[in-house]
């Protein structure tokens, strides 16, 4: 079987983890047979707008082609515009700048399915594409289409939209993910659920810390609606009764200054560790650290930071109603609290960092959860099937 990948999250020169979390299955699906090749379409920016921001400099350079774990990416230029303006049509966009390039590949690479990754502008992009060359359509939603950019404009909605019935089968990350989107464009019959993973072999032994300080952990982007702030509330009004804790944050972003300000106005800069990006291979050493995992976010389709630190023995913090309620069981393998709401959130981590046994054995059962139903073999084989599903017109 022969797939062709259109993905503009991919690690690449720009962004070592930006995507991993495609990576990590593009691999599962390679180790179960499955030829694969990756077009990771790339903003183009051309003189004088690479030398008017850092970003755009460091996209400018990212080469045409390279080598991740034996995948080989492709990655073309399309034209893109800031701050998504007119992200409508960013769909037609890409399909432009990479047209020419997948045909090629076709003719080297006989592909007989693409998947796109995000339905704009990826899917709208693959769709246009499969239409040309005649070939199935699977569209992963991830989250932002749903929370994001149908709620930008009617355009965008529509653009969204049409690539949902456009697609031969759709696949959503978690439940929650699959209600908000029919929520907001109807009932959607070619929508399936699967799940996101965890490599095993990497996290495949408790790792549950002991030592005489307490560590709670965020790995995310720093941006508000992954909760930090709130977490450093909390903290603040935990100081008293866990003088030894400590607070790590693994991650960058346009609101690091703004947390850094935060953390010391609260009293807590000799206790907050700003780590900034690590990368995804490095990161298990940094949840193995930690006692609890805590990321109160909100519009979160799946998280695979959470179950990163479930495999890893440990219990998560996240908020109900999000994509972490269809593998964390409140009480059993983590708590589930109210989004943006500090006093949640404070009884939760007292509860975790007061109950040290109860707390490595909610980790414990984190942890079976985990490797028994979300690795990216799992992910692959359920991957694989929809594929088979699709060439066979069913």
């Amino acid at each position: 079987m022969k797939v062709l990948v259109i993905s503009h999250m991919y690690p690449s020169f720009f962004n070592e983890v930006a995507g991993i979390f495609v990576h990590e299955q593009v691999k599962a699906l390679m180790a179960k047979g499955v030829e694969v090749r990756v077009v990771s379409p790339v903003p183009w920016a051309p003189f004088p707008i690479k030398y008017l921001r850092k970003k755009w400099k460091r996209l400018s350079q990212v080469p045409q082609q390279a080598q991740w774990d034996g995948v080989g990416v492709a990655y073309p230029r399309y034209l893109a515009f800031p701050r998504a303006w007119l992200f409508a049509t960013s769909g037609k966009r890409m399909y432009r700048g990479i047209k020419k390039l997948v045909h090629e590949i076709h003719r080297e690479f006989p592909f007989e399915l693409i998947h796109a990754h995000v339905a704009l502008p990826d899917g709208y992009a693959g769709a246009l594409i499969a239409r040309e060359i005649g070939v199935p359509l699977v569209v992963t939603v991830h989250g932002q289409d749903a929370y994001a950019t149908i709620h930008w404009n009617s355009r965008c909605r529509e653009a969204v939209h049409w690539v949902l019935e456009e697609a031969n089968r759709v696949i959503v990350v978690s439940s929650p993910l699959r209600t908000a989107l029919e929520k907001e464009l109807g009932s959607l019959q070619n929508v399936v659920v699967i799940h996101n993973g965890v490599s095993a072999e990497i996290y495949g032994s408790s790792s549950f810390r002991a030592g005489s300080s307490k560590v709670v952990l965020s790995v995310g982007y720093l941006i508000e609606r992954k909760g930090h702030e709130f977490v450093l509330k909390a903290l603040a009004r935990l100081r008293s009764k866990h003088p030894d804790v400590r607070y790590i944050i693994v991650g960058t972003g346009p609101r690091k200054n703004k947390l850094q300000k935060l953390a010391t106005s609260l009293g807590l800069h000799d206790r907050v560790h700003f780590k900034g990006l690590v990368p995804h291979d490095q990161l298990s050493p940094i949840f193995a650290s930690c006692d609890v995992f805590a990321l109160p976010s909100w519009n979160e389709a799946f998280g695979v930071v959470y179950i990163e630190a479930m495999a890893n023995g440990k219990p998560v913090i996240g908020c109900r109603g999000e994509g972490i309620e269809d593998f964390v069981e409140h009480g059993k393998t983590g708590l589930l609290v109210k989004p943006c709401d500090v006093d949640s959130l404070v009884e939760a981590l007292d509860y975790l960092l007061s109950h040290p046994e109860e707390a490595r054995a909610m980790g414990e059962r984190a942890r079976k959860v985990v490797l028994e139903n979300y690795t990216w073999e799992k992910n692959a084989e359920k991957t694989i099937q929809i594929y088979r599903e699709v060439l066979n017109g069913r």
